[in-house]
């Protein structure tokens, strides 16, 4: 899961500046806190190996709680100076190792932490918050744990309870009784933690101890009486506020590159030698110059002699920059006599249609490698070999399917030589699909395959090109650094296949999924995304206008509704309305107590309430608009005319695509709108639009793994599988099934798979918990094999970590044994659901191979497009449209053999909504 690793700077600053003792560098600048805040940013980052992440500091000046109450921290001391003297290199340090920072005038940095917690949580984050601020156990959720590296501590729901006594739900209430002597905020007086717990465990809630403060006795009860006109605002500023406006989304808080420069000068300055021993030693390799040659030369580029650093080791590295043919020739009869060669290009473009070639580099011995460079373009650069007789002379080996080839991500180099005509072949492995292959659930890129098969950290690119409004282009790069740096690239590739090849021989499903699943389909995924898909950006144009007008008549409707102006988009705004004044229903509560307006929440409500049905139906639009409507016409490629999606093949742990640059498979389908926006996705004319959709595909996998007696019969017969399910559960005759039993039963089908529990069914179907129960538990004594082969899938995953797909593919759960029982149990829904999930992915793989190879063996100029979840769309001339739609079917049906029969439905029309 991706994770969002936030860090309360704040509370570091003052823990590390106390922790510590008076540590000053030689000009008696004051340096504990500095050193502590980094060192413990060092610890994080090596140890969670987060996503996304954040530091966050208070800003400067008054906020929002100082306008509430004018006493809010009034009793603090001022900052200490030796500590204020600390804040600025703190800060500079903090970015420079690559920790997005965040500072927000007007708020707190809890604020920040509670809103992004929220927001992250609420798009499937794991958060972790480091603090040592016990206010921020109120966020604390089945997403969300709180650690502190200063006393190894880790709360998470459990913790808290077993902390404080209380659960995160309420930790405000047991704030706000106790009142906080740093804030200044009065709570009872005499109330300590003890009897905070006590009435709470009592009473249940704040609000019920205000209920029932005449029957509590004594002194404390007389404070407690005293206090009752304060306790709402105390407990107002208790609260994290979660829906502050932030000037940063979760999708900029993304790690950089460390600014090394940076990190010397203040490292120096503040004679942490430790640190900057390694620092400059990494440094010194970085900036390592080539020795001096004449064009017409070939260049030796390798690192000075130097003490060990986490680079690669200079022993092992001989790499060549080729600016003559003769160094060219040499190299070209190298790579003809490899068994195997590890290939590269550099580009000018992230953009595969776009990107122009500047370079290629080659490796078939580990530690020896070369750089070929042909678009290098600065003052004083070196002649380079003509670009277009390097390319002519390399055509034969590149599109020679006997020299095999293994790169890191090839799809994109295979784009790259599209672009100047050559087709690259023999592409034998691929590093990135390996890794995939044999670890799911880590990171794929090169340089975390370095870092964890090689123990290496390798040149990246921002250390050669920069970061930011200062970034170059490689194409402006110096030879020598630019030969470094792809000659590693190709060279660490070979020695990262060399480390993972033995490893997936032992595994013969793995080596399985690699070899007959993922490599297959790569080449096919190169031509979808080459042949991209026919928009029609009027179409979209007018929708777009269309959908801004009813956004606005929505937004009139909402004001008129309301009784007042108000802003859509302001959950604040929101809570205020629907649960302060309204007094609708709080249907579930944001980590900091506040009633949620999520879209499960607003779904729930606008069943009953008009408002809440306005607000969503407001976001959906401008959702379509955002996302679809405006942005689609500008991804249309302005050589081709088409919209060019990029496929990811390790998008997702249980194997299924990822489409992005533009997202093509979020599109919806069961809004007016959002069939519109397909409808825009075109055949040119003369052809049709082909959707070819594997029918129910995960709840055959689901008979075929249980080997459920009941459902094989099912679709043995042909039976509709809801309506059977129907008959079985409601112990009617197929013909008695009524169309309400079937939506039911669907549910139960679906919703099994998925792990739903009763409740959930219970809100998905509309009746009572005890009825959801009842329908399940005659499900599983309907389909006893269902059952079993959930039980036994958990044990399994229990037992040994993982489960695996039909075809071997496997679904790592690290969650499987976690103490956390929110964890623990999303691991065993995963566990049940992943292999048919992981086996409905390998079976659309195969597919898609096997139609792309018999398109051409049937001499047919269709073509595919997309691949969309377990639906394939083609793009079909009119004079094999009949053909196509009754064959394309059987290609697709045939290429697993399970238990019960796989059914493929196609359809056609102009578009892609006619298809569908």
């Amino acid at each position: 899961m991706p994770t969002l690793l936030l860090v309360d700077g704040s509370s570091y600053l003052y823990r590390a500046f106390h922790a510590l003792p008076d540590l000053r560098n030689s000009q008696g600048e004051p340096t504990g806190a500095l050193r502590g805040v980094l060192n413990m940013l060092r610890v994080l980052r090596e140890t969670y190996k987060a996503t996304h992440a954040a530091c966050v500091f208070d800003a400067k000046g008054k906020t929002f709680r100082d306008d509430w109450y004018p006493e809010y921290k009034a009793t603090r001391a001022p900052m200490p100076e030796d500590l204020a003297l600390q804040i600025a290199p703190i800060h500079t340090c903090v970015k420079a190792m690559g920790w997005p920072l965040i500072m927000q005038d007007g708020v707190e940095a809890d604020d920040v932490i509670g809103t992004l917690s929220r927001i992250a949580s609420e798009q499937g984050y794991e958060v972790i918050i480091s603090t040592g601020d016990k206010d921020m156990a109120q966020l604390v959720n089945a997403h969300v744990r709180l650690i502190n590296t200063m006393s190894n501590e880790t709360l998470d729901e459990a913790g808290v309870l077993a902390k404080f006594g209380v659960p995160p739900d309420r930790i405000i209430d047991y704030l706000a009784l106790m009142g906080d002597t740093v804030d200044n905020v009065p709570g009872v007086a005499k109330c300590g933690p003890k009897t905070a717990v006590k009435w709470l465990q009592e009473y249940g809630s704040l609000d019920n101890v205000v209920a029932n403060a005449d029957n509590i006795k004594g002194v404390v009860g007389e404070n407690l009486r005293k206090a009752l006109d304060f306790l709402p605002l105390g407990r107002k500023l208790v609260t994290i506020v979660n829906d502050v406006p932030l000037a940063q989304g979760l999708d900029e808080l993304n790690w950089t590159e460390q600014d090394k420069a940076t990190l010397i000068e203040q490292f120096r300055r503040y004679e942490f030698r430790g640190w900057l021993r390694e620092l400059e030693g990494s440094a010194q390799a970085d900036a390592a110059p080539a020795p001096s040659a004449s064009p017409a030369s070939m260049r030796a580029v390798t690192a000075p002699e130097a003490a060990p650093v986490e680079r690669v080791e200079n022993d092992r590295k001989n790499y060549e920059c080729i600016l003559d043919w003769a160094a060219f020739d040499r190299w070209l009869e190298k790579i003809n006599a490899a068994s195997l060669t590890a290939f590269d290009t550099e580009t000018d473009s992230l953009d595969p249609m776009l990107a122009q070639l500047v370079g290629l580099s080659f490796a078939v011995t580990e530690g020896e490698a070369a750089y070929i460079p042909v678009g290098h373009r600065y003052a004083g650069v070196p002649d380079q070999l003509p670009f277009d007789e390097v390319l002519a002379r390399l055509k034969p080996w590149l599109e020679s399917a006997t020299h095999l080839k293994v790169g890191q991500n090839l799809k994109y180099d295979m784009h790259v030589l599209a672009n100047q005509g050559i087709t690259l072949r023999g592409v034998a492995h691929d590093t990135l699909l390996e890794s995939a292959a044999l670890e799911s659930d880590k990171s794929h890129d090169l340089e975390s395959l370095c870092n964890r098969h090689l123990g290496l950290t390798v040149l990246s690119y921002a250390d050669i090109c920069g970061k930011g409004a200062k970034q170059i282009g490689f194409g402006e790069v110096e030879l020598s650094r630019a030969a470094e740096y792809a000659a590693e690239d190709a060279d660490v590739t070979l020695r990262v296949h060399n480390v993972l090849t033995p490893q997936l021989g032992p595994e013969p499903g793995l080596q399985r999924v690699y070899r007959d699943v993922e490599m297959p389909v790569l080449e096919v995924l190169w031509a979808m995304e080459r042949n991209g898909v026919l928009i029609d950006t009027f179409l979209l144009a007018q929708q777009s206008t269309e959908l801004g007008k009813r956004m606005m008549e929505i937004e009139q409707e909402a004001y008129a509704v309301a009784g007042q102006p108000f802003n859509l988009n302001s959950p604040k705004q929101i809570q205020e309305l629907l649960f302060e004044r309204d007094k609708l229903p709080v249907i579930k509560k944001t980590p900091s107590g506040a009633p949620s307006t999520d879209e499960e929440v607003l779904a729930q409500l606008a069943l009953d309430y008009p408002l809440p049905k306005l607000i969503l139906e407001n976001r959906s639009l401008a959702k379509l608009k955002s996302t679809y409507t405006d942005k689609l016409p500008r991804s249309v490629n302005a050589k081709t005319g088409r919209v060019h999606t990029s496929f990811s093949q390790t998008g997702a742990i249980t194997g299924r695509l990822a489409s992005t640059d533009p997202n093509l498979q979020n599109i919806p389908v069961r809004t007016e709108e959002g069939r519109r926006i397909r409808a825009a996705f075109i055949a040119p004319r003369g052809c049709h639009i082909v959707s070819a959709d594997y029918s129910q595909i995960e709840l055959r996998i689901m008979a075929h793994l249980s080997d459920d007696a009941g459902l094989l019969d099912a679709f043995a017969k042909g039976e509709d599988v809801h309506r059977a399910t129907a008959a079985e559960v409601f112990g009617a005759t197929l013909a008695e099934v009524t169309s309400e039993q079937r939506r039911y039963a669907k549910a139960i089908n679906f919703g099994l798979i998925y792990g739903m529990s009763a409740h959930g069914l219970a809100k998905q179907i509309g009746v009572e918990r005890s009825a959801a129960q009842l329908y399940i538990d005659r499900y599983f004594a309907r389909y006893p094999g269902v059952a079993r082969y959930m039980e036994e899938t958990r044990a399994l995953a229990r037992e040994k970590g993982y489960v695996e797909t039909v075809f071997g593919r496997r679904l790592y759960l690290p969650e499987i044994k976690s103490s956390n029982a929110g964890r623990r149990q999303g691991a065993e829904r995963a566990a049940i659901n992943a292999p048919m999930q992981g086996t409905a992915a390998d079976i659309v793989k195969l597919a898609m191979r096997a139609v792309y190879d018999w398109l051409p063996q049937e001499k047919l100029q269709s073509k595919l497009l997309l691949q969309v979840h377990d639906e394939l769309i083609l793009e079909v001339p009119d004079a094999e449209l009949e053909r196509v739609k009754v064959e394309l079917p059987q290609v697709m049906s045939g290429v697993a053999n399970l238990k019960v029969p796989l059914l493929v439905e196609a359809g056609s029309g102009a578009s892609w909504d006619e298809a569908h």
